[in-house]
């Protein structure tokens, strides 16, 4: 039996280019270069009819380490709460004030990019403090 060794996290969205900015910036990824024979994904996408430009776009990890993201065009709106969201991990092995900080220096850093604050969750007996936010599209992540 062959073991998995590398996963993909795809998003329905409305703007997969923009989204996929998004995550770039958020969390220190790369868009890949575009195919072969386009100088730019700008080019790449002139080449394509209208109905297909920005129907899909991904970013990866620049160190190969973390999954790569694929965001789609979906023709519906979120409604409901995601059932899959990321952890964006930056208050890992930091407790209490410190952690709360860490979180909310990120935080600061998120909203000018179009994120939005939801609620803190502090602290209890069996989890540490994490930040509740959403992306350009609505779709929940967390600080953690």
């Amino acid at each position: 039996m062959t073991s998995i060794k590398q996963v993909q996290i795809t998003f329905d969205c409305a703007s997969p280019t923009r989204v996929a900015h998004f995550w770039c910036e958020v969390l220190g990824y790369v868009v890949p270069p575009p195919p072969k024979g386009y100088a730019s994904w700008d080019d790449y996408a002139l080449s394509l009819p209208p109905e297909k430009r920005d129907a899909g776009f991904a970013c990866q990890d620049p160190t190969g380490v973390g999954p790569r993201l694929y965001f789609q065009r979906v023709p519906e709106a979120k409604v409901v709460k995601n059932r899959v969201h990321l952890d964006v991990r930056v208050g890992t092995g930091l407790v209490g004030e410190e952690r709360l900080a860490a979180l909310e220096a990120e935080c600061a850093r998120l909203l000018p990019l179009g994120a939005k604050r939801v609620r803190l969750l502090l602290a209890d007996e069996e989890n540490e403090s994490c930040l509740v936010m959403q992306d350009i599209e609505g779709n929940e992540f967390c600080l953690d």
